[in-house]
C-alpha cells in the first residue's frame, strides 16, 4: 500500500490481526461461561431450597389433621397436630398490599419529580437521601415504627374503627384500633420500608427516557403532565412493576420489623379479618418460634409455611416477568 508522501507502508501483521481475533475471542468465550455458570447455579441454588422445603414439609403435612390452607389454627406438638396458615396468609398478604397501595404511587411521584420537575442542585441531594434509606436496619425501623411512629397512626385507626366499623377489615375488634400493633401499622411501616427501592428504581428507568421522546411531544405542543404522560410514564412501565415486584418481596418476607411490631395473638383467640388485629406474618411466625425446632414434626411443620411463602413469592414475581415481557412485546 502506497502513502500520500509515495512512501509504501508496511502491511499490517497477520500474525498480530490474528492474535487478536483469538484474545478478543477467548475474551468472549470466558465470560460468555462466567455468565451461563453464574445463571445456572442461581437456577440451582432454587431448586436446592424448594426440594428442602418439600421434603421437610410432607411428612408434617401427612400428619396434620386439620386442612393446611384454610386452617387458623397452629399446635404441631404432641400425637395429634392441627395446623394452618389461613391466618398467616391473611396477615403476609394483606400488610404487604397496604404497603403496596401507599409506597407505589408515593416513590413513582418521587421519582418524576427528581428526574423531570427538581432542578440538578435538589435533585441529587434529594435521590441520595432517599436511597440512604434503604441502608437503615429493619430493627431501627421496627422499633421507630413501635414507639415512635406507631402512635401517630392511632388516631388514624380510631377514625376508620368508628366511621367504618360496620365493615369487617375495618372492625375495632375488641379495642384493638388504639393499639400500635396492628397489622395496618405494620403495612404503613413496610411502605416507608419499601419507598427506596421503588423511587431508586423508577427514577433510573424514568432518566433514560429517550430525549427523542420528551421533545417530539413538546414541540407537538404538549404540557409538561401530557409529555410525562404520553412519552416518560409509557417508556418507564416495565421499570415501575419491576420496581414495585421488588418492593413486593420485600414486604413479604420483611422479618424482624414485623416481629417487633406486629402483637401475637394468644393461643385459641379467634381469628378476626380486620386491619386493627393481630396476628403473625409467615416470616415472624417462623423468627417467633425458632427456639422450636426441636422434634422434626415441629421443623416440618414452620418449613411447610416458609414453603408457602416461598411458593407465593415466586408466582408474584413470575406473574411481574409475565406482565413486564408483554409490555415489552406491545411496545416493540
Amino acid at each position: 500500500m502506497t502513502s500520500v508522501t509515495g512512501v509504501s507502508a508496511p502491511d499490517p501483521s497477520p500474525t498480530s490481526s490474528v492474535a487478536s481475533r483469538s484474545t478478543g475471542r477467548l475474551g468472549d468465550r470466558v465470560f460468555s461461561g462466567l455468565s451461563i455458570g453464574a445463571g445456572t447455579l442461581v437456577v440451582v441454588l432454587v431448586l436446592l431450597i424448594g426440594l428442602f422445603l418439600v421434603t421437610q414439609a410432607v411428612p408434617a403435612l401427612q400428619r396434620n389433621e386439620v386442612n393446611f390452607l384454610t386452617s387458623s389454627e397452629w399446635t404441631v406438638s404432641g400425637e395429634h397436630p392441627r395446623f394452618g396458615v389461613a391466618g398467616l396468609l391473611w396477615v403476609t398478604v394483606v400488610s404487604s398490599i397496604i404497603a403496596m397501595l401507599l409506597a407505589v404511587p408515593v416513590g413513582v411521584a418521587v421519582a418524576l419529580f427528581l428526574t423531570q420537575y427538581a432542578p440538578t442542585w435538589l435533585a441529587r441531594p434529594a435521590a441520595g437521601t432517599i436511597d440512604l434509606l434503604a441502608a437503615v436496619p429493619s430493627i431501627v425501623y421496627g422499633l421507630w415504627g413501635l414507639r415512635q411512629f406507631g402512635p401517630v397512626l392511632v388516631p388514624v385507626q380510631q377514625f376508620f374503627a368508628q366511621y367504618f366499623g360496620w365493615i369487617p377489615i375495618f372492625a375495632p375488634n375488641n379495642g384493638l384500633s388504639g393499639n400500635v400493633s396492628t397489622i395496618f401499622v405494620v403495612g404503613v411501616v413496610l411502605a416507608i420500608m419499601i419507598l427506596p427501592i421503588v423511587t431508586a428504581l423508577s427514577r433510573e428507568v424514568f432518566a433514560q427516557t429517550p430525549r427523542a421522546h420528551i421533545e417530539g411531544a413538546m414541540a407537538l405542543g404538549a404540557t409538561k403532565w401530557e409529555t410525562i404522560r404520553t412519552a416518560v410514564l409509557p417508556f418507564g412501565k416495565p421499570g415501575v412493576i419491576s420496581a414495585a415486584m421488588l418492593g413486593l418481596g420485600r414486604a413479604l418476607g420483611e422479618t424482624l420489623a414485623v416481629t417487633i411490631i406486629l402483637a401475637t395473638l394468644a393461643p385459641g383467640t379467634p381469628w378476626v379479618a380486620s386491619l386493627f388485629n393481630g396476628g403473625e406474618t409467615f416470616a415472624s411466625k417462623i423468627a417467633n418460634n425458632a427456639g422450636e425446632f426441636d422434634t422434626p414434626q415441629k421443623t416440618g411443620a414452620f418449613l411447610a409455611a416458609g414453603l408457602v411463602l416461598f411458593l407465593l413469592t415466586f408466582v408474584v414475581n413470575a406473574i411481574a416477568r409475565i406482565v413486564i415481557e408483554r409490555r415489552k412485546a406491545f411496545s416493540e
